[in-house]
């Protein structure tokens, strides 16, 4: 700063005042401080900035899996949000492990990021963060009800409309493959099922309930050893993206004609399922818009319009449906495992 105070022939204080914007700097002065700054390659240091004023326009963004489009999605919807408020985000990928989002949590608390959104895998994480006073909005999932605001889809809502919409097709023998229940997500997610059924006087067959992993090759798998075990099943409800991914596939790789001989829906629309044919009949969680509204409630916090020591904050986004081809009419009892042993 000193350098660029000595090259424009102003003060130091002239020059912070010029590449901050705050306090004032007369234009000719603030451009000819902007283009010594550039010629000599200055640039202010954020994070002295921040440590010297107790403040960080920074953000911090941890999420489980940048390679799954739920979360990209996300991330994408906070950082337009932030931006438009004058934040930049951190994004950090923690692949779902607990020791990895830590050492996050540790990163963004000695960066002194103003607050962080996170889908969290440990409530360990979150309660870190609250202690060292950083606002935390968690996203997709609840793990703590009392360290930080909540922003999540109605998993239960979203899962009972996908199991009505296929007991309403005349399914009775409805798969569901799920890869955790202990998150709010796939706890919701079951509940949901389970309502839809004890709403239509359905019995669940627990047998039908297959739980795997958060993996596609292992989610096709199980569907495929489901399938055998069980030739009568007539859908399949996927809880998440991933799990879809394997046992569509798993089901082109059987040669099965969908819906005719299986009907397949899934949870979380992703760009894939309505370009595959048949496109995949899904609940959206309008995962864009969700980012948003993490962002928003993080924001709402910053600016004191809801207070520091406030209670934690719970909104919701609702889901919607979005049905397509890959569901039908439940074909007549026995008929698909006729058809299945025919092959």
């Amino acid at each position: 700063m000193q350098d660029v105070a000595r090259e424009a022939g102003v003060s130091a204080s002239t020059v912070s005042r010029a590449l901050s914007g705050n306090g004032y700097a007369a234009e000719d002065v603030r451009k000819r401080v902007h283009a010594v700054a550039a010629r000599i390659g200055y640039i202010p240091d954020a994070n002295a900035r921040s440590l010297r004023n107790r403040s960080s326009h920074s953000v911090g963004v941890l999420i489980s899996d940048l390679r799954n489009p739920f979360y990209a999605d996300l991330a994408a919807g906070v950082e337009q949000r932030l931006r438009s408020a004058g934040y930049h985000m951190i994004l950090v990928n923690d692949d779902g492990h607990a020791g990895e989002e830590m050492l996050a949590v540790q990163t963004f608390a000695a960066m002194r990021v103003a607050g962080v959104i996170v889908t969290p895998v440990s409530v360990e994480a979150v309660k870190s963060l609250h202690q060292h006073g950083v606002h935390v909005v968690q996203a997709d999932r609840r793990i703590s009800a009392r360290h930080g605001d909540a922003v999540l889809g109605d998993n239960e809502a979203g899962a009972e409309l996908v199991t009505r919409h296929l007991l309403q097709l005349g399914h009775r023998r409805i798969a569901l493959l799920i890869d955790e229940t202990k998150w709010t997500s796939g706890a919701g997610r079951l509940a949901g099922y389970r309502a839809a059924h004890a709403a239509a006087g359905a019995p669940v067959d627990e047998d039908l309930i297959a739980f795997t992993s958060f993996d596609a090759a292992a989610a096709g798998a199980t569907a495929g050893r489901l399938l055998d075990a069980r030739p009568d099943v007539t859908a399949l409800f996927a809880a998440n993206n991933v799990l879809a991914q394997g046992a569509f596939a798993e089901f082109q790789r059987r040669g099965l004609r969908l819906p005719d001989q299986l009907s397949i829906a899934a949870y979380d629309d992703v760009p894939w399922m309505s370009l595959v044919r048949p496109a995949i009949t899904t609940v959206s969680q309008h995962t864009f818009d969700l980012g948003r509204r993490c962002a928003d409630v993080l924001l709402a916090r910053l600016s004191g319009e809801y207070a520091e020591d406030g209670p934690p904050r719970l909104v919701r986004v609702e889901p919607a449906l979005f049905v397509r081809g890959s569901t039908g009419q439940a074909p007549p009892v026995g008929e698909r495992a006729n058809d299945r042993k025919a092959r």
